[in-house]
């Protein structure tokens, strides 16, 4: 996690929550329906701008500005526009839960949003999730997860990363040693220890002791991770390892596999973009170019259309 991150959309200066909320229902009022102004005002609000235009909008029309959206606009597009009016924990809540409800769980949103977060977030998280759903996230992720995937993401739920310790290269080396012994130095993979310190030690931590882990194993703990251990465990190890290596190509790559293959993986479109948008879209968008030697909103464009790829590309701010 580096500390100095570049989101998209920082929101506006002399900023009027009446005024938006009164361009907004001037918007959906009468007939059709002023899509672009939509667009327009609520992709270039923080999500605290948001918050009061919402208050401001039901106070003044005593209506909920959410559910006039909702009937107002469909299908991507209007995911693009909840997701942008729920605070960010809540909205990550609905994908969580979405994710877990019904029949099989999709892992791979679990991981995206649970192994890429700091403690904070997890924990806003959490509190969040039960205020909605009225039961706990650990308890409904162990009823639709197994083994040592249930076990780490449980750790990382109940808030076991230690972020207040500082860095301490000599515990870094032991962590790492403790990993290869784990790992590498035996038959079979020893789970315990590898969710042990990739859930417990914080990514700054983390990053050192990957680092150790090199001058020890001569490779990678990426490169140990994809050689000895498989299914979505693999995933939840490698999108912690990468998100403490480079959080912003992580989040690129889990882009680029959205846009490619057989179809769109719209959710996860929505959910990156709307979601890292005030935190470090700018960075994701770097990484993506240098890793694919194209621009994000030349393959958004690709593979969306009409008001749907407005709304995102207008989230990913100038070229």
């Amino acid at each position: 996690m580096t500390s100095h991150r570049e989101p998209t959309v920082v929101g506006v200066p002399n900023f009027n929550a009446m005024e938006d909320a009164a361009a907004l229902r001037a918007a959906m009022k009468g007939f059709g329906t002023d899509e672009q102004a939509i667009i327009d005002i609520l992709t270039s609000r923080s999500n605290a701008q948001r918050q009061a235009i919402s208050q401001a909008f039901t106070h003044e029309y005593g209506r909920d500005l959410i559910d006039d959206l909702k009937s107002e606009l469909g299908g991507h597009f209007e995911d693009v526009i909840v997701a942008l009016m729920l605070p960010p924990e809540e909205y990550l809540c609905k994908e969580l839960n979405k994710c877990m409800d019904g029949l099989g769980t999709d892992e791979s949103v679990l991981i995206e949003i649970l192994c890429t977060r700091t403690k904070k977030e997890i924990a806003d998280i959490v509190q969040a999730y039960e205020r909605l759903y009225n039961r706990p996230l650990a308890e409904h992720m162990c009823s639709e997860t197994s083994g040592d995937f249930r076990r780490l993401l449980t750790l990382i739920v109940t808030g076991a990363r230690d972020e207040e310790a500082g860095v301490d290269a000599a515990r870094a080396a032991e962590s790492a040693q403790q990993l290869y012994d784990a790992g590498e130095a035996k038959w079979g993979t020893d789970e315990e220890v590898f969710n042990k310190i990739l859930a417990h030690e914080s990514f700054a931590q983390l990053k050192l002791i990957f680092e150790e882990y090199k001058n020890i194993a001569g490779r990678t703990i990426e490169q140990a991770i994809k050689a000895e251990v498989d299914g979505e465990l693999k995933d939840a190890y490698s999108a912690i390892v990468e998100c403490v290596e480079n959080a912003a190509a992580w989040f690129a790559m889990r882009l680029r596999a959205a846009t490619q293959g057989a179809g769109t993986d719209d959710g996860c479109l929505v959910r990156v973009i709307c979601s890292r948008a005030e935190i470090d879209l700018n960075d994701i968008k770097k990484e993506y170019e240098r890793l694919y030697d194209k621009t994000l909103q030349s393959d958004i464009e690709g593979e969306t259309s009409g008001d749907y790829k407005r709304a995102l590309v207008a989230l990913l701010g100038p070229a």
